[in-house]
């Protein structure tokens, strides 16, 4: 569920549309009327591995999907971490595994939740215990992957490239079936 901003963060009052000149010129924003706060509404960086365990990537499913969806592993920036430290602690929080090796595959819009996705390769070893987070977790061999039409999707069929595997992608039916399971809108 995404919230919206709709007070001053700074002394409550209820934002409104305003514009002003900024350095693109004239921008509607929501702003204080009362003390002049902004919401700049910036995309919140979202970190996300490709984690290789043995020659095998390991996709998960989240507790809060009720579909039979797997997906990278991912997680928000903390404050004070660069992006590789993040997405180490992330893997280590979420499946107990080390990072061992960290490589960036690239960045990613995910527009609808007004994210960037930042996506890593990690190789990682170790024994895999899941968090409360997540349920359930498979290994596949890099041939048998199947990418989804989205920011972490993408990533994956990047990466899948750069081993010499052309990405093979979900259909329309099997991506809107996805999305059924995750309670999503239908794509118009």
């Amino acid at each position: 569920m995404l919230y919206e901003v709709r007070h001053c963060t700074h002394c409550g009052t209820t934002l409104q549309p305003i514009t002003l000149a900024e350095d693109g010129g004239d921008k509607e924003r929501l702003r204080c009327p009362a003390c002049g706060w902004t919401h700049w509404n910036n995309p919140t960086p979202v970190l996300a591995a490709i984690v290789e365990v043995g020659g095998k990537v390991l996709l998960a499913r989240n507790a809060a999907w009720p579909g039979k969806m797997f997906a990278l592993i991912t997680g928000f920036m903390e404050a004070g971490e660069s992006p590789q430290e993040g997405i180490a602690r992330e893997v280590k929080e979420e499946t107990n595994l080390d990072v061992l090796s960290t490589t960036m595959v690239g960045a990613y819009e995910f527009l609808r939740m007004n994210q960037v996705i930042i996506a890593y390769h990690v190789v990682a070893e170790g024994e895999v215990r899941l968090s409360p987070e997540l349920v359930d977790y498979r290994l596949y061999d890099l041939a048998d992957l199947k990418c989804w039409p989205a920011g972490t999707g993408y990533a994956l069929a990047d990466w899948l490239r750069t081993r010499g595997h052309e990405p093979v992608f979900f259909t329309a039916e099997e991506n809107e079936e996805r999305r059924r399971g995750l309670n999503l809108p239908p794509k118009d």
